[in-house]
């Protein structure tokens, strides 16, 4: 080696070493600069939140002498102590690391669905509790029962209480009066059923910003498209199908093939939506994955979102789940649906909506059958009536307004 080279190589190494030793005390320096921080965080003397809440660090900072760096929002989704870890920048100009630990819990009682007054027959073998509503958000099997005296073999009055328990302690109590009652033998004379017509809706509702459709199945046997399309129809959501029970096979709704041909055929618009007995998340999915199955390769025009139907709520009780549990099964049906391509969306009356279906970002298909809906959630698709008459189809439908802006 050259003597040109060798004092290279011994600047090279010498550089390397101030380098080195530089960044050492420079590392020293900030060490000591967070060891001697002056740190002034006083947190809220309640460091909890509830199950599915949309909270920030800073809801549970009382006084911080600085700014934090990234306020996230919290992962609430898990009953648990959690560790919340982040920055901030104290007014010294330093970045400092902390911590507290974040109770996330739950406190929502379990949901009775009862009025003041439950009629049943004298004599009834129905189990009295499963017919009664009674679900939690996070509970899948909460404990339902009736405190007080009464004898379903005998007609009367009962004053008694239904009470609920969450496995997490919370509590609900209802009174009610319980009616068991002697059924009439005399006939009642039913009144005439009521229609609306298509037309008169339309007149009603439609604008710049609505479009008014139908929604159809099996039980509008085999419409006239080319009558429907001269009557003003400007979309048809379709059922594709369903399962024969909670366990049962699926099936393919008689005319869903007809249906989605001929709308396709007049040029009206197409959504469509399943009939779901799912009790869990897998077999939501599953029910997504057959309706793909039902269209795909058929070069089916489809425009509008395909739609998650669950509206067992009669025997919700035999259902074991959680009104949390329904939101993900709703949640996993539409994004399988969506990961194909397609806009998926929940289909819910008002009142379900209102009570036991959990807020979600998904477009609501909303069922409620009034002229003016006061339901104060967002919903694409509006469900008014299941009474009207239109020329084209034998016998009544339910019609639909769907929002463009």
């Amino acid at each position: 080696m050259s003597k040109q080279l060798k004092k290279i190589l011994i600047i090279v190494i010498i550089v390397d070493l101030l380098i080195g030793l530089a960044f050492g005390i420079k590392k020293f320096i900030e060490k000591e600069k967070i060891k001697n921080a002056i740190i002034k965080i006083t947190y809220k003397d309640d460091l909890s939140t509830e199950f599915l809440s949309k909270v920030k660090i800073s809801d549970f900072i009382e006084d911080i002498n600085g700014t934090i760096i990234n306020d996230y929002q919290i992962d609430t989704t898990n009953i648990e102590t959690k560790k919340i870890n982040y920055e901030y920048i104290n007014e010294e100009g330093i970045k400092l690391k902390q911590s507290f630990n974040l109770n996330i819990v739950d406190k929502t009682p379990p949901l009775i669905w009862l009025n003041s007054t439950y009629s049943i027959a004298v004599g009834s073998k129905d189990n009295l509790i499963q017919n009664i509503l009674c679900g939690d958000n996070l509970d899948s099997n909460p404990n339902c029962y009736i405190e007080g005296e009464y004898d379903l073999n005998t007609v009367g009055k009962y004053s008694v209480v239904f009470k609920a328990i969450d496995k997490y302690g919370n509590e609900s109590s209802k009174d009610f009066t319980l009616n068991v009652y002697k059924p009439s033998n005399s006939s009642s004379s039913s009144k005439s059923p009521t229609y609306k017509k298509y037309s008169d809706i339309v007149s009603e509702y439609k604008n710049k910003n609505t479009k008014i459709g139908l929604d159809l199945s099996e039980w509008q046997d085999y419409p006239d498209y080319d009558k429907l399309k001269a009557s003003g129809v400007e979309f048809v959501i379709l059922r594709v199908g369903g399962t024969k029970g909670r366990e049962g096979e699926y099936f393919l709704d008689k005319s869903f093939t007809y249906n989605i041909e001929n709308a396709n055929r007049v040029g009206i618009p197409v959504g469509l939506y399943f009939f779901s007995y799912a009790t869990s998340v897998d077999k939501a999915k599953e029910n997504a994955k057959w309706l793909l199955n039902q269209i795909e390769n058929k070069n089916y025009k489809i425009d509008l979102p395909i739609s998650f139907d669950w509206e067992n709520w009669s025997k919700f009780n035999q259902y074991h789940i959680s009104f949390y549990e329904l939101k993900n099964m709703a949640d996993i049906f539409i994004k399988t649906v969506e990961e194909k391509g397609y806009k998926g969306m929940n289909y819910g009356s008002k009142t379900y909506l209102e009570n036991m279906w959990m807020e979600s970002d998904n477009t609501i298909w909303l069922a409620h059958y009034t002229s003016k809906t006061n339901y104060n959630g967002k919903y694409k698709f509006w469900q008014i009536c299941d009474n009207a008459i239109i020329d084209g189809i034998n016998g009544p439908v339910d019609v639909n307004i769907m929002y463009v802006n």
